[in-house]
């Protein structure tokens, strides 16, 4: 079904140049001179490569219809955090593996066992992996708070559960559990 590049949003799977692309980010851009325009990145799913794209505001697209699915993570096959990764069908109970290029380093070091994601499939094949909106994981290392020290705005270096590393207040301790937000990695309060 066609749609206008003024319509295209973050996340949507359409056809560009007869090929299968993800739209990772958009930005409408009004210059002084000449008519608007979409500036869209877009990774394409076949290939892999990732692409920023100028679209005309009068262009049509193909957006392709792609099957949602929420699953479950389940564990690393590989064991390093570099996948596959595998995931259970909340629905059919149905395993699947996903390999690192769906699922890049900056996604992927947030997943924990039992974490709920939306898995986008397009002839049964796996295209990307939503995580949700925040993950709560464990701090496994961190330095201590400094006795006697003022209360100050100064974040420093965690290591979580899964081997990821974030910025937290220092007033947080080993085996405290935390929210993260797993799209920018940055803290969001005691879980």
């Amino acid at each position: 079904m066609p749609i206008k590049a003024t319509d295209v949003k973050k996340g949507q799977f359409l056809i560009w140049e007869g090929q299968l692309h993800q739209i990772l980010e958009t930005e409408h851009v009004k210059p002084g001179k000449g008519p608007a325009y979409v500036q869209a990145k877009m990774r394409n799913v076949k290939v892999g490569g990732i692409k920023i794209n100028r679209l005309n505001s009068d262009d049509r697209l193909d957006e392709v219809n792609v099957d949602r699915r929420e699953m479950q993570f389940l564990y690393d096959s590989g064991g390093r955090g570099e996948g596959p990764f595998v995931f259970m069908d909340n629905e059919s109970y149905d395993q699947i593996e996903i390999d690192n290029e769906v699922i890049p380093k900056d996604q992927s070091q947030w997943l924990k066992e039992n974490t709920e994601c939306i898995v986008s499939m397009f002839d049964g094949k796996p295209l990307s992996v939503q995580l949700p909106a925040s993950i709560e994981l464990t701090i496994s290392d961190t330095t201590p708070q400094a006795k006697g020290a003022t209360a100050t705005n100064q974040n420093k270096e965690a290591f979580v559960e899964t081997g990821a590393r974030i910025r937290v207040p220092p007033f947080i301790e080993i085996g405290q559990v935390v929210r993260v937000n797993p799209e920018t990695g940055e803290y969001m309060g005691k879980a």
